[in-house]
């Protein structure tokens, strides 16, 4: 799995980026941004790879077939890469993990969340060296564990550590990019790691062990997912086009959920890797029916996306984070609800 870092970078430059580009953007035409929006002929669409409906979406061409406009698909290796293009109006739809998507709203970018593409489980994973003496989460003390910082891997590792009943501080904690972890555990200096898909499976097979991951997390509480967001203004101006896009979600994740076959063929082949393998992938995920799409977006995600945000500002990448209400009002329904209806 071309599985893509949500944030994996210090994101202080991130917010810092945001704030200039929305003071670019303030300085445009009185004109309201919904007016400029209207009657859309393209719709700019950006991915991140992740295995998910949207591939399905991609390779079926539901997109083209189904949105009833121009469709350029726009694609990144970072959620602070889609922050930027949203808040520049370069894209209008896109894929955005947890960790970016508190950053982006609670930094002053206008977009709202509309759709859960996955919750991470098994693919995002702790895994340590069989001969680290580590067994479990509370023998971490003392040890040096890396992962990208502000990622939803250092999310997930954090909350680890404290429902351990240790603190980050009994933990050498090291901020590596993915690129750098293998070859740090090659070296051995670390003990190991909280990483995605290709790097996790490498430290696997590299004499490494799982001790927990984010599917376990999720259990308890602390979710991380990837998500679906779209510029407000340009969710105003064309309804109906959101509307359509959320039925090519449904659709995608009703072929993941009753033809799994098919789905790893088609992932496989968007992906470039074997069928087997997006096969073994799309068991480390889970996806909602509608249903449990509406229930998830009314209730447990505004908690998430808080306790995610106040995440960020202790690792000092956002100074402030928006509350529980302003995070609710951030999450959108309406088009969900008006897909499920024309079912």
């Amino acid at each position: 799995m071309k599985k893509i870092q949500l944030i994996g970078r210090k994101i202080g430059t991130i917010a810092f980026a945001l704030s200039a580009v929305l003071a670019f953007t303030a300085c445009k035409t009185g004109t309201s941004a919904k007016e400029n929006e209207k009657n859309a002929t393209v719709v700019n669409i950006g991915t991140m790879d992740l295995v998910n409906g949207d591939l399905i979406a991609q390779y079926e061409k539901y997109y083209e077939q189904e949105l009833g406009v121009k469709v350029n698909i726009v694609k990144f290796d970072s959620g602070k890469d889609v922050n930027t293009a949203l808040a520049a109006g370069s894209i209008d739809i896109s894929e955005l993990g947890t960790a970016p998507t508190a950053l982006g709203l609670s930094s002053g970018t206008d977009f709202q969340v509309i759709w859960t593409g996955d919750i991470i489980g098994k693919a995002e994973s702790l895994v340590v060296k069989e001969n680290s003496g580590i067994q479990s989460v509370k023998d971490l003390k003392g040890k040096k564990i890396a992962t990208p910082f502000a990622s939803t891997a250092h999310y997930s590792l954090l909350n680890a550590i404290r429902a351990a009943g240790l603190s980050e501080k009994d933990v050498t904690l090291i901020d590596l990019q993915t690129a750098n972890i293998y070859a740090a555990w090659q070296r051995g200096d670390i003990d190991g790691a909280y990483i995605w898909y290709p790097v996790l499976d490498k430290l696997i097979a590299d004499g490494g062990k799982v001790i927990t991951h984010s599917g376990e997390l999720a259990n308890k509480g602390i979710i991380t997912a990837d998500l679906t967001v779209v510029r407000t203004a340009f969710a105003e101006a064309n309804p109906e086009i959101v509307t359509k896009y959320i039925k090519t979600q449904i659709k995608a994740n009703d072929v993941i959920l009753n033809q799994p076959d098919q789905a790893a063929k088609e992932i496989g082949e968007k992906l470039e890797i074997s069928q087997k393998d997006a096969a073994e992938q799309l068991t480390q995920f889970k996806y909602l029916t509608a249903k449990e799409e509406q229930d998830f977006l009314n209730n447990e995600l505004s908690d998430t996306l808080k306790k995610t945000a106040d995440f960020l500002v202790e690792q000092n990448s956002i100074k402030t984070a928006l509350n529980l209400e302003e995070f609710k009002k951030k999450i959108n329904t309406k088009y969900l609800d008006d897909a499920v209806k024309t079912e």
